[in-house]
């Protein structure tokens, strides 16, 4: 009876440090193989047509040369400012377009410059909403945003009158105004008034 008891005994004992082994070997492997973290993080979607402007900011890489890669916002005046180029205009053109910019002008310096440009900050399109609004202020301008888009985003105060709310666009440096009927346009009435923004547009409910 005690031998049956000691060989159990030795057996468990075994199967124990046949576990506590196998767990030592598991542990470094999985430790020597982490999850591999993202390579980078994905800069934000530009459209395609999008126009740089000023208040934008850019992330401009030059491969191989890290003195002339860096993030940069674009000045009021439309310009970015690198080493050696000293002032580049930037406001009005495309990123492509900037980029085959800047390749042209580095070729002075670097054979067979390669160029990025990254917009990471859309600052430039930006609408604005006043008056009797729940959030008043600046909205970013999605692309294609329209007029009931931009309202319902905003939201009406309780002291607000729809029917009475109008656009206030710059064109050829004068000021419009364009009324919009909200109460109309939500039931499908007057749709020419649920116009596209623009940048720099002023949403006024009274």
């Amino acid at each position: 009876m005690q031998k049956s008891m000691k060989v159990a005994l030795l057996l468990c004992i075994f199967l124990f440090t046949a576990g506590t082994v196998a767990q030592s070997a598991e542990g470094p492997k999985a430790a020597d193989n982490p999850k591999r973290p993202a390579e980078g993080t994905p800069e934000p979607a530009t459209p395609p047509d999008y126009v740089i402007g000023a208040d934008d900011v850019l992330k401009i890489s030059v491969w191989k040369e890290p003195d002339l890669s860096e993030t940069l916002p674009v000045r009021p005046d439309g310009k970015i400012s690198m080493p050696l180029l000293n002032d580049i205009p930037a406001a009005g053109l495309s990123p492509l377009q900037l980029k085959d910019s800047i390749s042209e002008k580095l070729k002075k310096y670097i054979a067979d410059p390669r160029v990025t440009v990254v917009v990471t900050a859309m600052n430039s399109r930006r609408i604005f909403v006043t008056g009797e609004v729940v959030h008043s202020g600046p909205i970013v301008l999605l692309p294609h945003m329209t007029m009931l888009q931009a309202l319902s985003q905003a939201g009406f105060s309780q002291f607000a009158n729809p029917k009475a709310t109008y656009l206030l666009r710059t064109e050829n440096g004068k000021q419009v105004k364009l009324p919009f009927n909200y109460k109309e346009v939500v039931k499908g009435n007057h749709p020419e008034q649920n116009i596209e923004l623009k940048p720099g547009d002023t949403l006024v409910v009274p």
